[in-house]
Parts: C-alpha cells; structure tokens; sequence
C-alpha cells in the first residue's frame, strides 16, 4: 500500500524535506529547512517553524502558532489557535543566548487557545492547558492546569471515589472499599464519640494492611502546592489527614480514581507500584502517612514515563 505524499497548499512556504506521510501544510504556513515533521499531522494556517523543531506523528497545530527553536512536540499532540511558545527567559533586540531552552510536549498533551509556555518547561503526557493559561512551571502527567500562574485544577479521566459519609455516633466496625486502582482501598477506621470527645483508632495488619517502619507527616503546604508524584517499587503507604483535608489520586497506569481526605477516621491504602499524587490541601491540613519500609531513595520512581515502563506499558 503506497503512503499519502504529504500535501502542501501552494500557498504555504515549506522549506524542509523531512514531512512525514500523509501531513497536511495549509496556506501562509511557514516551515524552516531544519524542522521535522512527522506523519499525518495537521499544520494550520500562519503556522510558523523555526529549524530546531521536531514535530511527531498526528500532531495538530492551529492557526497562528509559532513553533520556535528549541521546541519539541511528541506524538498526537494538540495545540490551540494563537497559542505561543518562548524561548528565551529574558529576551533582548539583537542579543542571542548560546542555546535555547529546551521545551518538550509529551506524548498526548493539549495545550489550549492563547495559552502562554515559557521555556525550559516539561509539559507531561496526555496533560490538559487550559484556553489562556500561563505556564510557568513543568506540568505533571495527566494534569489538568488553567489560570495566571497556571495551577493543577484536576487530572484527565479521573474518577471520584464515592464519598463516605460520617458516623455522627461514632462507627464501631471499620471497612475497606476497594477504589479500583491495583490493591489501593480507602478505610473508614474506628470511631468512638461521646460526651468527652471524640476518638480515631485503627491497629495494624488489621484495619491497617501492614506493619509500619516509618511515619511521616505533611503539613504548611500552600494549596497550590502538589506533593508526591512519584511511585514506589516496594513500599506501601497509609495516608491519613489528621486535620483539614487534602485530595489524594492514585493511578495504576490505566486507572485513576481521586480520593478527599477530609475527617481522621478515613485513609488510604496505597501499595506499591500506584503513582501517587497529593494536592488541594486546605491551610491547616496535616496529613499523616504510615510507610512499610524504611526511607530508601533506589525504591522512588519519580517520572512518569519510567513508572510506565517499569509497568511494561
């Protein structure tokens, strides 16, 4: 079967010869002799790109976007109309860095219209920028960002665990409800009330799946912060937030479901190999997480495509 020939308008400029099959160059578009672009992508009207530019497979780049030096768009990326890419942290007329910073768009990601990336960033793969967001700072997988700063808003297909209500007298009988992620569970843990106040307790291997060697505690973080991000090859994790609330997404490399931690009879139960991300922490959050082993910096997994990989994915 012979490849589509990619198809450039004839009145678009296109000066490299390395257009994969099957690419679509529209009219007043502008393409460099250094770039490379890969096959079936779509490069809309008055798109510029520069020469250190490499464009993937099935990538769409709306109308009046500039592609500069230093820019690389993986794989089935989307990028919306008057979106603008920088290069240079501080720019001046005439005056050239030795090399531009390097920006990367993981494989997936959609950066939305007149949004605004500033150089030497990471967009992760399959994240969501939202219409006029600024990014300042590199942008997890799977993240959702909008805004001026852009801040993470939320994560792509990401399902609610079902809320558990509280036991206004107090529950005598704690219980696991499996979240679909792996092993992970959230655990309502034993609560005593009564005229005193009110009491919280679990024991562990049995409402707690295993014996802890470390604890640690979280707490002051800004609520823009994101904490975690990172998986663990062997140590399994306990989250408790003891006071405020935070937000807790596990992801097992095909699901992900979003936990609130919002009362100290609820936790979580993370196994190893669930990327885990902490965020939304309200001001006097103090989350309390149990771990299994001791801290141990070889068993951290701290990209995302690495934990796919180490997945088989």
């Amino acid at each position: 079967m012979t490849e589509a020939a990619p198809f450039i308008h004839p009145q678009a400029l296109c000066e490299s010869s390395a257009i994969g099959a099957g690419t679509r160059i529209w009219a007043f578009a502008h393409v460099l002799p250094g770039a490379r672009i890969g096959r079936d992508c779509n490069i809309c009207d008055g798109v510029f790109v520069e020469n250190d530019v490499t464009v993937g497979d099935r990538v769409t780049v709306k109308c009046g976007v500039q592609l500069w030096d230093g820019l690389t768009l993986e794989d089935d990326v989307f990028v919306g109309p008057n979106a603008t890419f920088t290069n240079d942290r501080f720019p001046r007329s005439k005056v050239y860095p030795e090399t531009f910073s390097r920006t990367v768009v993981r494989q997936g990601a959609s950066i939305g219209a007149n949004a605004t990336i500033l150089p030497g960033i990471e967009i992760g793969a399959g994240a969501m920028v939202g219409a006029g967001a600024v990014v300042t700072r590199s942008v997890p997988a799977n993240a959702i960002v909008a805004g001026n700063p852009a801040r993470i808003a939320g994560y792509v297909n990401t399902a609610a665990a079902a809320s558990v209500g509280g036991a206004q007298g107090g529950r005598e009988k704690p219980g696991a409800s499996p979240l679909g992620v792996g092993a992970s569970a959230l655990h309502e843990l034993l609560l005593v009330k009564d005229i005193r106040g009110a009491l919280s307790v679990g024991e562990f291997e049995q409402h707690v799946p295993f014996v802890p060697r470390r604890y640690f505690l979280v707490f002051d973080v800004p609520s823009r912060e994101v904490r975690g991000e990172h998986a663990h090859k062997v140590c399994a994790q306990f989250l408790i937030c003891v006071h405020g609330s935070c937000s807790v997404l596990l992801d097992d490399g095909s699901q992900r479901r979003e936990v609130r931690l919002d009362r100290p009879d609820l936790g979580v139960y993370m196994p190893p190999m669930i990327w885990g991300t902490q965020y939304r922490y309200s001001p006097d959050a103090v989350l309390l997480v149990f771990a299994s082993h001791a801290y141990d910096p070889g068993d951290y997994i701290r990209t995302y495509d690495e934990y796919l990989k180490q997945l088989g994915r």
